[in-house]
């Protein structure tokens, strides 16, 4: 089975998701910079959401070039990441509407957390399909920074209720760690076989 219709399908459902925070953003009446002050959570949320879409789209690109060829189970994988990640726009607005309040911030963090299970399903499930010795097992080895990222979300899940500025605070570490590029799968497509 061909990978192109899966990037294609999974490029378009997050560019539209892009598409839906960003329409998200409410221009405001009033032509000051006081105006703008009440848009500030919004933005910031958007601006994180914005960042953590586009780590999944980098990360997704460069697995599905790493891999040989999908299954019927890898589409249902990727179709079960693009759900949780069709809600990303959802929890973005919640949280930064309600200027990361703690339930909205939990939320955002279970959302995160569910697109991160998806995402090393995804990866599984790939990997099975694959030679024992293909570039994405080599690549993928144990996944330490996924699980790290796993016990980080989990952590700010909980956080969100006790202090959610700590909360907030570890979804941006989050997404700085990922921010640099994972150049573990970029290393095996430039090996030599």
């Amino acid at each position: 089975m061909s990978k192109s219709r899966l990037e294609a399908f999974s490029d378009a459902v997050i560019a539209i998701l892009i598409t839906i925070m960003v329409l998200e953003l409410r221009v405001p009446h009033d032509t000051s910079w006081g105006a703008l002050m009440p848009l500030v959570p919004v933005f910031l949320t958007y601006v994180l959401s914005f960042v953590f879409l586009g780590i999944y789209w980098n990360n997704h690109h460069h697995m599905l070039q790493a891999a040989t060829r999908v299954n019927g189970a890898v589409l249902w994988a990727n179709l079960h990441l693009l759900f949780w990640l069709s809600l990303i726009p959802f929890a973005t607005g919640w949280m930064g509407e309600n200027h990361f309040a703690a339930l909205p911030t939990a939320l955002y963090g279970i959302v995160l957390f569910c697109c991160a299970i998806a995402y090393s399903i995804l990866v599984r499930v790939l990997m099975r399909q694959d030679r024992p010795d293909s570039k994405l097992r080599r690549a993928v080895g144990s996944d330490t920074k996924g699980n790290v990222s796993l016990i980080i979300l989990a952590a700010a899940i909980g956080l969100a209720f006790v202090d959610r500025r700590l909360a907030d605070a570890l979804y941006v570490l989050i997404a700085l760690i990922w921010l640099v590029p994972d150049r573990r799968i970029e290393h095996v497509l430039e090996e030599r076989l």
